[in-house]
């Protein structure tokens, strides 16, 4: 398999979202209230190479980001505390284009969540088998949908996707998976806490597994430390997520990469991993990964 990691563009959010100050249940507010805002960080998509076909993990920003109206001009957040940077030549159809990749040839699209900077690019996708967990396709819908952050006004209107149902037992840490490829190399696992539906996708490679985790955390050095984003709607479920993958990192050597990490696609690059736990010192003792950002 090869994995690639493609940047669509770039986004910039305040510093909370980041990294709440504060767990409490002012986190949204405290969120679209600060006035600092964070460096811009990348906005990737993951495009998997296997035999069985290619998979497309998230579609990345479109650049129709910039036109007036796309986001809904009453909306707080929109408003005030996320700017995105994304030219046409950085879509994901473009992008793929320049790897010699058509768009009509990917079998599957995964997205981890529906938020506009990992579901933007979806309409380019008209053939493939898209997978969403039911959780999150559900909370994505309607008006509620929309003030929960969600832009489902701008996905085509015969999206269907399927259901990733996690029948397939324990992977790793994780109780439940779906396998995804009939080898079973390619795994989709429930990760809710970013949102309520996220997902992760775990690859199996020989030497390592690769863990595109989308914003389960925005970079992993606040897994490591269990911090939390300023605009989970659950404390507990994602603080119950965080410490999950930590065990399950710490099984097998593993590449950790949230989607707006910069230094996510250097680490794909040198296979950087996550190293094993040091069991004997308890989970306080894990190590930082080489090569993190």
């Amino acid at each position: 398999m090869r994995i690639h990691a493609i940047q669509t563009g770039w986004v910039q959010v305040r510093r909370n979202q980041i990294l709440a100050r504060k767990e409490d249940g002012l986190r949204v507010l405290r969120t679209i209230a600060d006035r600092e805002w964070a460096p811009p960080v990348p906005i990737h998509a993951w495009l998997v190479e296997h035999p069985e076909g290619l998979l497309l993990v998230d579609t990345g920003e479109t650049a129709r980001v910039a036109d007036p109206g796309h986001h809904p001009g009453w909306h707080p957040y929109f408003r005030r505390s996320v700017r995105f940077e994304v030219r046409r030549h950085e879509e994901i159809d473009a992008q793929l284009q320049a790897l010699g990749v058509d768009t009509g040839d990917v079998r599957w699209v995964v997205l981890t969540h529906l938020h506009t900077d990992h579901a933007g690019g979806i309409r380019h996708f008209p053939q493939a088998e898209v997978i969403v967990d039911p959780t999150e396709w559900q909370a994505a819908q309607g008006p509620s949908g929309i003030l929960r952050g969600y832009l489902p006004q701008h996905w085509p209107s015969a999206l269907k996707p399927h259901h990733a149902l996690y029948k397939d037992g324990q992977w790793g840490a994780f109780e439940r998976s779906m396998r995804l490829t009939s080898a079973g190399d390619v795994r989709i696992i429930p990760t809710p806490g970013h949102t309520s539906g996220h997902l992760s996708v775990s690859i199996s490679l020989l030497e390592c597994d690769v863990l595109l985790a989308g914003d389960l955390s925005y970079t992993q050095e606040a897994l490591l430390a269990d911090r939390l984003d300023g605009v989970a709607p659950s404390a507990r479920l994602a603080h119950q997520t965080l410490r999950t993958m930590r065990r399950h990192v710490g099984m097998r050597p593993t590449v950790y990469l949230p989607s707006h990490d910069p230094g996510s696609a250097d680490r794909l690059a040198r296979r950087a991993f996550v190293e094993p736990i040091d069991r004997t010192q308890g989970p306080s003792a894990f190590p930082g990964a080489a090569g993190g950002s």
